[in-house]
């Protein structure tokens, strides 16, 4: 089997690690819903990141991941820390989102924000130009976050969209700005550490906010077996498999495959929930896509321009 793995080209391996993600990530959204109908934001997050944590742990002690710890420099660990503060504000307003919109499948496919403010984010640092395709695609997906976010009842301005959109909102912001640093660090900080990292940052931090809030340790068996099965999807496999993505294949190409995880999670919600968004949200969820495929076919094509 190993030499199998081996023999595989970079772009297989690649591709393979980004659908194992793509199908975590959905199953995130369906098993963090359910669990957090029952539990309060910070027990959650403590069981959740704990879970995560431990399998990060025992996969790094097997990989002997954390030999090269010893070789990082003082930027290492700040850069580190970094990473961490982002995670865990990013990290929080996702659940958020999950636990205040109604139906998962509208936060996985206003998710696909992302791309766009990664684009935003590199005209404003970079000073990178968009070209026709990329400002069609980024036309196309904030139209499909407004369509996905409307609320058709409102009658006070404040109203106008639907609870948790700025949740989401948020999330894709920090969320572009984590995968830029990530990428440009990947090499030096391996899968696994970044792992770790995260999901330390996220465990210590629901355990404080449970402190503070003097919230019990105690969940409910269904709870639990919620949290364990998210969890092990969540914080390990999809954080880990996507980070390997990375590696093998262009951030751009991994991009395109994640965008669709809306659509697995439209189908496990309905499965799980018996919720269908409207068909004013599920046009949206589509044009997120299409948008997503536009501003990196573009970002493609100007790269190979360049």
């Amino acid at each position: 089997m190993k030499n199998f793995w081996q023999a595989l080209p970079d772009k297989t391996k690649g591709y393979l690690f980004t659908l194992v993600g793509v199908l975590a990530m959905s199953n995130v959204y369906i098993f963090s819903k359910a669990a957090l109908q029952e539990l309060k934001l910070p027990q959650f997050g403590f069981y959740w990141f704990a879970t995560g944590l431990i399998l990060s742990l025992l996969l790094a002690f097997k990989q002997k991941s954390f030999k090269k710890v010893k070789e990082f420099s003082k930027r290492d660990f700040l850069l580190l820390m970094l990473f961490g503060l982002i995670e865990i504000a990013s990290t929080t307003f996702f659940f958020l989102a999950i636990n205040t919109m109604p139906n998962p499948a509208i936060v996985a496919f206003m998710g696909n924000l992302t791309p766009v403010f990664v684009l935003i984010l590199g005209f404003i640092i970079l000073k990178e130009r968009f070209n026709k395709l990329e400002i069609t695609g980024i036309i196309l997906t904030l139209s499909a976050a407004f369509m996905l976010s409307y609320n058709p009842k409102w009658i006070k301005p404040e109203d106008m969209f639907i609870d948790g959109s700025i949740y989401v909102l948020l999330f894709a912001m920090l969320g572009a700005s984590s995968a830029i640093l990530m990428k440009l660090n990947v090499v030096k900080f391996s899968p696994v550490i970044l792992t770790i990292n995260r999901t330390t940052f996220l465990f210590l931090f629901s355990f404080l906010m449970m402190k503070l809030q003097g919230l019990s340790f105690e969940i409910s068996p269904t709870a639990l077996k919620n949290v364990l099965i998210g969890a092990f999807l969540g914080p390990f496999l999809t954080a880990t498999a996507g980070l390997y993505a990375i590696k093998y294949i262009e951030v751009s190409r991994k991009s395109i495959l994640s965008s669709t995880k809306g659509l697995f999670v439209l189908i496990g919600s309905y499965l799980y929930f018996n919720k269908v968004p409207g068909r004013l949200q599920i046009t949206g969820g589509i044009l997120s896509i299409l948008g997503v495929i536009l501003i990196i076919t573009g970002k493609q094509l100007l790269q190979r321009k360049t």
